[in-house]
C-alpha cells in the first residue's frame, strides 16, 4: 500500500484505519472504538481502552526475550563518557524509580515536574511516571527560575525530579539554586524533590530534598498501572515569548498508536536499529523521539549531551553517528547550518563511517534548500524535511520513506500524513487555489496523538486553535499546497509581511539569501515603513573565513532577492551579524529580532540561548543606520 491509498483510507474510514493501527500496541483492555465524543471541544481517541506506556516502551520487549538489546546509549562529549543501558537494565531502573515515587505518595493522575540535563535518568523519570500513571511535565534544564515557577503553579506537581547541574560547552550550570529560587517564587509547593547529584557540581540539599540514588536503592520495584486511553501522559508547556505558557496535553493511547506508526512508516527503522534525535527531552522532539517512539518500537535511542559544534568540534555529530551505527538521524536544520559554517568543506567528516546511516531527517524550522543540498552532497544520504508541532507530537506533513519514498521537492516537507486533512485558507476561512499563500489549517478531528486540549484551560484552547476557522485546527503557520499536493511551509502566520499591499513570505526571501555562497545562515523580519506599511530586513551570518567587505556582500544579497523575488519585495536593508538569537532548541527568534529592529524595548525571552546576542544585533543595526527615527 502506498502513501495515497493510506491517506485516503484514514480520511474515509478513520475508525477502521486507526483501530487497525492500534493492534500494534499492547492493551490491557482493547478500546471498543477509535473516536469518542465526550462533550469536549474535540473528540478523543481510544478513550475506553486501558493501557500503560511504560509497559509498551520497556517491559514488553523484555517479556519478548529482548532484554539484552540496547535501549539507551548516553553519549556525552560534555563529560567525555559513553554509557549503554539494555532493556532489562532499563526495566529495573525505571521500576525502582517508580517505586521510590510511589513510596513517597505519588499516584495515578499526580503531576511530577522533571528538570533535568540530558542524562539517562531524565528518560527514566519520564518512564517511571508513565509506569504508575503519574503525569510528567518536563521543563528544559536550566530554564530561568521565574519560568519554572510559572509551570509549577500551573501543573501543581506533588514532586520535582531534578539534576544538580547541567553541562554546556563553556560552563557548568547549577540547576539546584534555580529550582530553589523557583520554589520560593511559586505559590504551590511540591511534597518533595528527588535530586540527581552529578560529580561536576554537587548541590546542597534541604528538608524537602532526597538523594536520587539512595531513594532508588531503598525502593521496591513498582508494577505498571493501566490507565484509560485518554489519560494524560504528560503536559508540555510551549515556550512562547509572550503570555503565560500553554500546557499541551498528550493523551496516552493516541500517543502510543501514532508514535508506533511513525517509526515504521515515516522513519523506516526496524526494532533493534539505532535511532538518534539530536534534541533535548525538554522539547517535544525529545519527548516523542528520544524517549518514547524509539523505545515503543524496540529501537536503541541515543541520548546526547552536547551541541553540534563546540563539544569538541564540528565533527561531533559525524563521530556519534559512526560510533553507534545510527540508522536514522533527526535534528533541526540550525544544527547543520552551525556545522557548515564552521566546516564548510566537511573536512571533519573524513574518517567517520556513515555506512549504517540511511536517512537524515530535519524538522523544527524551515529547512533552506542550500543547507539541504550541502548536507546531501557531503554525506551522500537522503535528506528529508518534515513538519510538525508541539501540539501534534508527530509528523503533520512528511515524506513517508518507510511506507513509500516520494519524490523530494527541496523546500517542501512533502505531503500530509494519514489523519491530517490540510487546507490553505484566506482570512475569511475560504480555501485558496493551489500555489496561493494562506493560513495552514487542518480539518477536525486531528489524528491520534494530537492535543485534545490545554491543561486546565479549555477556553484558551478553543480561542488559540479552534475559533478562527470553525471546524479546523489553526496551525499558526502560513504556506501553500502546490498542484501535486505538496505542502510548503513559508513562515509563521505572524511572519508574513505586507509590503505595499503584497503579502510576502519571509521564508521565501530567506531562501533567496541562503543561496548566496558567503551566507551561512540568515533570517528575515518585517519592519514598519511609513510609505509601504512594512519592508523586510535581512540579517546575515557569514561563513567562517569570508573576508570580503560586508557592504559588497550586502549589495549582492539585495540584487539576489530582487532577481528571485522581484522589486515587489522592496528589499534594501541588510545587516551582517555574528549570530542569530535562538531558543535552546535552535529556533530562530524572528519576532524578537523584529522588535529589536524597530528600536522597541524587548522582554528577553526565557527560551533564548544567550541574551547578549540582542545587544550585538542592536550594535550591528546601528552601524547601518537602523533603527530609523
Amino acid at each position: 500500500m502506498g502513501w495515497k491509498s493510506e491517506w485516503e483510507r484514514a480520511r474515509s474510514d478513520p475508525e477502521g484505519f486507526w483501530m487497525e493501527q492500534a493492534t500494534a500496541i499492547d492493551w490491557v483492555r482493547m478500546p471498543t472504538k477509535a473516536l469518542h465524543d465526550l462533550g469536549g471541544p474535540v473528540p478523543e481517541w481510544f478513550a475506553d481502552g486501558a493501557v500503560n506506556t511504560c509497559w509498551n516502551a520497556v517491559d514488553r520487549h523484555v517479556a519478548a526475550g529482548h532484554g539484552d538489546r540496547l535501549a539507551l546509549i548516553h553519549d556525552s562529549p560534555a563529560t567525555e563518557s559513553v554509557a549503554r543501558i539494555t532493556y532489562a537494565e532499563l526495566q529495573d531502573r525505571v521500576a525502582r524509580l517508580a517505586g521510590a515515587l510511589r513510596a513517597r505518595g505519588v499516584t495515578t493522575g499526580d503531576r511530577v515536574i522533571i528538570y533535568m540535563p540530558m542524562v539517562p535518568e531524565a528518560v527514566e523519570g519520564m518512564l517511571a511516571c508513565a509506569r504508575i500513571g503519574a503525569i510528567h511535565s518536563v521543563v528544559f534544564g536550566g530554564f530561568a527560575a521565574s519560568e519554572l515557577a510559572v509551570r509549577i503553579d500551573d501543573a501543581k506537581p506533588v514532586a520535582v525530579l531534578a539534576g544538580s547541574c547541567g553541562i554546556e560547552p563553556t560552563r557548568v550550570v547549577a540547576y539546584k539554586p534555580l529550582l530553589d529560587d523557583a520554589l520560593a517564587k511559586a505559590a504551590h509547593k511540591p511534597d518533595f524533590c528527588l535530586i540527581l547529584q552529578r560529580d561536576e557540581l554537587r548541590s546542597e540539599t534541604g528538608p524537602r530534598d532526597f538523594d536520587w540514588h539512595e531513594a532508588i536503592a531503598q525502593a521496591e520495584p513498582a508494577d505498571c498501572v493501566p490507565v484509560a486511553g485518554n489519560h494524560p501522559a504528560y503536559i508540555l508547556y510551549t515556550s512562547g515569548t509572550t503570555g503565560a505558557p500553554k500546557g499541551v496535553v498528550r493523551p496516552t493511547g493516541g500517543h502510543l498508536v501514532a508514535l508506533e506508526w511513525s517509526m515504521t512508516n515515516v522513519y523506516d527503522v526496524a526494532p533493534g536499529e539505532v535511532f538518534w534525535a539530536a534534541s533535548d527531552v525538554g522539547w517535544v522532539v525529545g519527548h516523542s523521539y528520544i524517549c518514547y517512539a524509539p523505545l515503543i518500537h524496540g529501537c536503541t535511542s541515543v541520548v546526547f549531551e552536547g551541541k553540534p559544534v563546540g563539544m569538541p568540534d564540528a565533527g561531533t555529530f559525524w563521530r556519534v553517528i559512526a560510533d553507534h551505527g545510527v540508522a536514522a538521524f533527526f535534528t533541526a536544520p540550525t544544527a547543520f547550518r552551525a556545522i557548515r559554517r564552521e566546516d564548510p568543506e566537511a573536512g571533519m567528516l573524513e574518517g567517520h563511517d556513515l555506512s549504517a546511516l540511511r536517512t537524515i531527517f530535519l524538522a523544527g524550522e524551515r529547512a533552506d534548500p542550500d543547507t539541504i543540498e550541502w548536507l546531501a552532497r557531503v554525506t551522500g544520504k537522503p535528506v528529508i524535511d518534515h513538519w510538525w508541532q508541539t501540539e501534534t507530537g508527530w509528523t503533520i506533513a512528511g515524506n513517508p520513506v518507510g511506507l513509500e519514498a516520494l519524490p523530494v521537492k527541496i523546500g517542501s516537507p512533502s505531503v500530509p500524513m494519514p489523519g491530517y486533512d490540510i487546507r490553505i485558507l484566506d482570512e475569511g476561512g475560504h480555501e485558496v487555489a493551489p500555489g496561493t499563500l494562506g493560513a495552514i489549517a487542518i480539518r477536525l478531528p486531528l489524528p491520534p496523538g494530537c492535543l485534545p486540549g490545554l491543561w486546565n484551560a479549555e477556553a484558551r484552547f478553543v480561542k488559540s486553535y479552534l475559533a478562527t476557522f470553525p471546524g479546523f485546527y489553526e496551525t499558526g503557520d502560513a504556506g501553500m499546497i502546490d498542484a501535486d499536493g505538496y505542502v510548503w511551509i513559508m513562515a509563521r502566520t505572524d511572519d508574513v509581511i505586507n509590503v505595499a499591499g503584497h503579502r510576502l513570505s519571509t521564508g521565501a526571501i530567506e531562501e533567496a539569501l541562503a543561496a548566496h555562497p558567503d551566507v551561512a545562515e540568515c533570517a528575515v523580519v518585517g519592519m514598519a515603513d511609513a510609505v509601504k506599511g512594512q519592508v523586510p530586513l535581512g540579517l546575515l551570518c557569514l561563513t567562517r573565513g569570508v573576508d570580503r567587505p560586508q557592504e559588497e556582500i550586502a549589495a549582492e544579497c539585495v540584487a539576489l532577492v530582487r532577481e528571485r523575488i522581484g522589486p515587489v519585495a522592496s528589499f534594501r536593508h541588510v545587516c551582517v551579524v555574528e549570530r542569530l538569537p535562538k531558543t535552546r532548541s535552535g529556533k530562530t527568534l524572528r519576532a524578537t529580532m523584529a522588535r529589536v529592529a524597530e528600536g522597541a524595548e524587548v522582554r528577553v525571552p526565557a527560551t533564548i540561548d544567550d541574551p547578549a546576542i540582542l545587544d550585538e544585533i542592536r550594535q550591528a543595526l546601528a552601524r547601518i543606520g537602523l533603527p530609523r527615527s
